[in-house]
């Protein structure tokens, strides 16, 4: 990742496991498109769903999507519900987590 600061301050979303300022003065060439790939050890391809952020990455093959994000819906609601009555129990101001 680079030019972290302008993607900051443009509120871009992005996830990397590191920052470099790399000035690449070779030629960079369009490979493929559509094509499997592995990931350090994990093979991502088209359709599949990748999310990361500060705490890791995960990788979704695209014909359980559906299925996660269910499940991942219905934890994070109950994840909500549970923090929001641990703000209340202990009178912290309610935010935007809760």
């Amino acid at each position: 990742m680079r030019d972290t600061d302008e993607i900051i301050l443009q509120k871009i979303p992005f996830w990397s496991t590191q920052v470099a300022q790399p000035m690449d003065q070779a030629r960079i060439q369009y490979e493929s498109h559509n094509t499997k790939i592995n990931c350090d050890g994990v093979c991502v391809t088209t359709g599949d769903l990748v999310v990361a952020d500060g705490d890791g990455v995960v990788v979704v093959p695209a014909d359980l999507i559906f299925d996660v994000a269910k499940w991942a819906a219905r934890e994070m609601n109950a994840d909500r519900a549970a923090r929001r009555k641990l703000y209340i129990e202990l009178g912290l101001p309610l935010d935007d987590t809760v």
